[in-house]
This record gives C-alpha cells, structure tokens and sequence, in this order.
C-alpha cells in the first residue's frame, strides 16, 4: 500500500502534524503578491498564527476580522499577528504574543506544530505563518482596537479545491494575482487566503 494513500484517511489534524513532521519541500506556487518588491527594499518582518481549533466534530481555522479604521488592511479578515519586535526572539514567541494581545488567546492553549513557507505582503511585510494546535476551552477577549470579531471556519472547507479562488487586480501598473476563499459572507482573500493555500498544498504534496 502507499503510505501517502494511507494517511489519507487520517483525521485532517494528525495528517498535517505528520506532514510537518517530515520537514519543508519547497514554497509551492507562489508565495505572495508583493514578493517582487521584496527584491526592491527589504520587507519588514512579521508574523501570524494559524489557530486549528480542536472540535469534536471537526477541527476548525480561527479568524479575525479587523477593524474599519485600522491603517492597514482595515475591515479584512485575518490570521491574530502582527510585526517583529526587538524583545521578539523569535517568529513563534511574535506570533504568540500578538495573539494575546488582539484576541486573549492564552499561549497554553496552543500547541506549535509547525511553520509555512514566508509570506510576501504587497504592504512590504515578510510574514511567518506559524501553525498552532488550539486546546479549548477557549477565553477570547479582544482587543476593541483592532478586532472587531473573531470567528471559526471549518478547516475542511479550506482544504476543499471546490472553494478556492483565484483573482487579479491591476495595482501600481502591475498585474497582481490573489486567492480567495468566501465563506458565508466573509470574504476571505490576500495574504490570509494564500496562507491556507499554503497549507492545502503541503498537504496535496504528501508522498
């Protein structure tokens, strides 16, 4: 029997810790819609959690919808993160951190698997997705600031080719490409989109 056709039917959790576990094989597609300006000025690093919630009857994708007024990306839904500080010593204890602080995710509660490849923000950022395992119970306070709510997505309807998208828009006299991925009426899309991308080919990419 091949292996890869055997972990198939694993559970989607113990599939991706498996295949974490294996290590990277490459950045897949493409990894960003500003990693051409990343060649221009260096990007500034950051980095997000990927919160895959334990639930019983099927494990979900936590997410965050900003608020309206934020300078970047405002009202867009996304992963809790944000940019490296120098007290930061490394994008795990950032992501972490950033966690805590938009949304009162306790760091016990996570379990750090892994990270996907960087990702290249047209807003100049490097960001690290870093992938956690969520234990509820989960206490969540948010930060009024800068999320106006959070929510969860079934992981399945992510990792489903049937919702994945593919945009372009014409932006600064280039063409630029992005994914998309709608669910009930959130417009998931940008750099949140191509990091669950990401995650769907890691797992596609199983031996």
């Amino acid at each position: 029997m091949n292996p890869g056709s055997a972990r198939h039917g694993l559970p989607a959790l113990e599939r991706i810790r498996l295949r974490f576990a294996e290590g990277p094989r490459g950045e897949g597609e493409f990894n960003g819609d500003g990693r051409d300006l990343a060649r221009s000025r260096p990007p500034k690093p950051a980095a997000v959690l990927v919160p895959l919630v334990v639930r019983s009857e099927a494990p979900s994708v936590l997410l965050t919808r900003r608020t309206d007024h934020l300078h970047h990306h405002p009202g867009e839904i996304s992963f809790p993160g944000g940019r490296l500080e120098e007290s930061d010593p490394s994008p795990a204890h950032a992501a972490l951190r950033e966690t805590e602080e938009e949304i009162g995710l306790a760091r016990r509660h996570v379990e750090l698997i892994g990270a996907l490849p960087d990702y290249f923000t047209g807003t100049g950022f490097r960001v690290t997705p870093v992938v956690g395992v969520v234990h509820p119970p989960l206490e969540l306070t948010l930060d009024a600031f800068e999320v106006a709510e959070a929510f969860e997505v079934p992981l399945a309807h992510f990792l489903d080719p049937r919702n994945h998208q593919e945009h372009s828009i014409l932006h600064e006299g280039r063409m630029r490409r992005f994914h998309a991925m709608p669910w009930h009426g959130y417009f998931i899309w940008g750099a949140t989109a191509g990091i669950l991308m990401s995650l769907y080919r890691m797992l596609q990419d199983e031996a």
